[in-house]
């Protein structure tokens, strides 16, 4: 596991599942006590990275919804004319 840190640690996440993917088995592994003190702080460096890369993924994805809500997407009737709010 150490290798594959130093060698991931520098490299950016691909996409949101593959950095949580990763997050999962950084913390699979250190639950399981798998790695040594020096392993398991790189293991948490890349993990607060991870994190802060998915933070900032949902928070891109949360303001494309409100775009779309409050530019786009709008109430329609039965009928499919807009509904009007009087």
């Amino acid at each position: 596991m150490a290798g594959q840190l130093k060698k991931t640690g520098s490299q950016k996440a691909e996409g949101f599942e593959q950095a949580m993917a990763e997050i999962e088995q950084i913390v699979a592994d250190m639950e399981a006590g798998k790695l040594s003190l020096e392993d398991s702080l790189a293991a948490y460096k890349r993990g607060a990275e991870l994190l802060s890369f998915c933070r900032t993924r949902l928070e891109d994805a949360q303001q494309q919804v409100r775009v779309l809500e409050d530019g786009v997407l709008k109430d329609f009737s039965s009928g499919g004319e807009p509904e009007k709010n009087n």
